[in-house]
């Protein structure tokens, strides 16, 4: 009896010592694989357009290192999301640090990458909050998928879709499998292998835009800052230009009051012109023949002022007759037969 209870003892000590050990190995594992840290913090807070993905709990890395967790997400005017996180007290951030959501893996988990840009270095004081102008949301599938829209339009639309929808439901986190995913990237593959012919005119095409572009980067560059310049004019000139249309409205109201006041002696006057043009149109016989006609008379008008700027008169023949005495009537008359007297 005293052997058993010495042996069960003995297995009760290697038992509890093998525990021991085990949630020390354990717990170790955790702390080296989780980048856990028991130090000091700071919080800080990020705002974003869209947070979509991102979730308490997601890492904080600076230059893929871990430095820290997201603590709450919330949103803030209804349009913006407000990321909390905290950031070890060993690390600094100034008012230039920029933060990104990015994504951790293909099963759509996020982290927050910070990062230092150009700017104001002054240290950034815990508790600050980035503003959305330093903030960049993660990848946006639409425009992702958007660039590949001229090279989509050659695949099958069922493909296409069960593909989209695949990489979608794995980014965004909410169901699907790698398996899928890679079922579906190899439909495509294959598909693209199919359309090759279509793919290297596509890029042919693209070569020829680019070289075409590439040739003319003289105009190209002029084109640019002669608009640039355009631009500064207008800004330049923005008050004469607004004064201008002030202007402009001032005269189109006093015009319109103008039209307004002659309309109706306006519409009678149109009315006597119709009826002016109708009688001008049934004497139009009448008057071709007069116009003929003027051609005429204005060279012979011509003729009689040939010399000087004045009119000169010739007698070129004259008639009559003159009564004597005793009654006898006596003819009188001459003609000239000079050339200027015989023009027609």
């Amino acid at each position: 009896m005293k052997l058993l209870d010495k042996r069960t003892t003995g297995d009760l000590v290697r038992l509890t010592i093998f525990v021991v050990i085990t949630t020390l190995c354990t717990g170790l594992l955790v702390l080296v694989i989780g980048n856990i840290s028991f130090g000091s913090t700071k919080d800080y807070k990020a705002e974003f357009v869209d947070a979509t993905g991102v979730n308490k709990g997601d890492d904080v890395r600076i230059a893929g290192v871990k430095v820290g967790t997201v603590k709450n997400v919330q949103i803030v005017n209804r349009t913006h999301a407000l990321l909390t996180f905290s950031v070890a007290s060993d690390e600094s951030l100034d008012k230039a640090t920029h933060a990104t959501i990015k994504y951790r893996n293909l099963v759509g988990q996020r982290y927050l990458a910070l990062t230092d840009e150009i700017g104001d270095g002054s240290r950034l004081q815990p508790g600050s909050t980035i503003p959305v102008a330093q903030t960049t949301p993660a990848l946006d599938l639409s425009v992702l998928f958007n660039g590949f829209k001229p090279l989509f339009q050659a695949l099958s639309p069922n493909d296409i879709n069960a593909l989209s929808y695949e990489i979608v439901q794995v980014f965004q986190g909410e169901g699907g499998t790698l398996d899928d995913l890679l079922g579906h990237t190899a439909s495509l593959t294959q598909t693209l292998a199919d359309r090759d012919q279509v793919i290297d005119s596509l890029i042919d095409n693209l070569n020829d835009v680019l070289v075409h572009v590439g040739s003319r980067d003289q105009e190209l560059t002029q084109l640019i800052t002669t608009y640039k310049s355009f631009v500064h004019g207008l800004d330049q000139d923005k008050q004469p230009i607004l004064d201008s249309l002030d202007s402009i409205s001032g005269l189109s109201q006093q015009t319109a009051d103008l039209v307004s006041g002659i309309r109706a002696p306006f519409v009678e006057d149109i009315k006597q012109l119709r009826i002016f043009a109708g009688q001008v149109a049934s004497q139009r016989q009448g008057l071709d023949a007069d116009l003929q006609m003027e051609a005429q008379k204005l060279n012979k008008i011509g003729a009689t002022a040939t010399y000087g700027s004045w009119f000169n008169f010739y007698l070129c023949g004259f008639g009559g007759s003159a009564t004597l005495p005793g009654g006898v009537r006596v003819p009188l008359g001459m003609k000239v037969t000079s050339a200027r007297c015989n023009l027609g």
